[in-house]
């Protein structure tokens, strides 16, 4: 299956993204902090897209996004949250789900809570904490690691630390060079916003959300704490429990990607079949060609 690239200009910034075209709905895939759209190239080049239409993107600031215009504004939850309205906007996407990982995880959660037409959400390495210091502290393991996600500067073993935890000993070279290129200022002022509460109550959003939701973890995650997830109250929670995925860490669709393809897979399955039944169809989209 081929995979196009196009860049799209927002009133956030350029944002790069690939799109498979072809498929019977749309996914949106968002990558973490320090990362970029090539994260997902173990879902782009797989069997899914013969039956979806698989779409990632680059942050602005990430990849080959560029960073923000206003880096105040666009690097907080709400900021990237409108960023990727405004992209689904110009590809013509009405309903869609998400897949989102760590940081893209609690911007899709954002989508979400603020009514952005968002018809499921997969959530990777994203605990969905209450507002402020004291919710976070609830869904992730309190450590020096953790305060990487702020740091504004990285040095050289700051960025090689940084992929560790992320990927552990799957990485790829090529994502050295994504966390290297990334504006630092968004680990900081994204930080500073979830901790001032801004948003939507993360907690909150997913457990009144009337769409499925799947969660996705590494048993060997190492800034989740797997327990936070079975305290969750979620109406219509993919196959009735949180995925735990042995043998995978902080990045599990790059790590067993085979196993979390499938997974994926039914989890679109079903978001499908509750729009049909809900009477919610999405309208697919309505790409325009002039922006290839």
């Amino acid at each position: 299956m081929d995979v196009f690239h196009c860049t799209i200009d927002t009133s956030h910034g350029a944002v790069r993204i690939s799109d498979t075209i072809d498929g019977a709905a749309p996914l949106v895939m968002i990558h973490g902090s320090g990362s970029s759209r090539t994260v997902f190239s173990r879902q782009l080049h797989s069997h899914l897209s013969r039956n979806w239409r698989l779409i990632a993107l680059d942050l602005p600031g990430h990849g080959e996004s560029s960073d923000a215009r206003d880096p105040q504004s666009t690097y907080t939850v709400t900021g990237l949250a409108d960023c990727i309205g405004e992209v689904a906007a110009r590809l013509g996407l009405n309903r869609f789900p998400v897949l989102g990982w760590s940081l893209g995880g609690h911007v899709a959660i954002e989508m979400a809570g603020s009514g952005n037409g968002i018809s499921g959400l997969m959530l990777c390495g994203t605990p969905p904490v209450p507002s402020g210091l004291l919710g976070m502290l609830r869904g992730f393991h309190p450590s020096f690691d953790i305060l990487l996600a702020s740091k504004e500067n990285f040095t050289s073993r700051d960025v090689e630390r940084f992929q560790s935890l992320c990927f552990g000993d799957t990485s790829n070279p090529s994502f050295r060079d994504a966390i290297a290129r990334a504006d630092g200022r968004l680990r900081s002022v994204f930080s500073r916003a979830m901790l001032r509460g801004q948003g939507v109550d993360q907690r909150r959003t997913v457990e009144q959300a009337d769409i499925p939701i799947a969660f996705v973890n590494g048993f060997y995650d190492p800034f989740v704490k797997l327990s936070y997830f079975s305290g969750l109250n979620i109406q219509l929670l993919f196959e009735g429990k949180a995925h735990v995925m042995e043998g995978a860490g902080h990045a599990p669709f790059w790590e067993k990607p085979e196993s979390f393809n499938s997974m994926l897979d039914r989890f679109l399955n079903t978001v499908a079949a509750h729009e049909a039944n809900t009477g919610l169809k999405d309208h697919h989209f309505l790409s325009n060609g002039s922006v290839f």
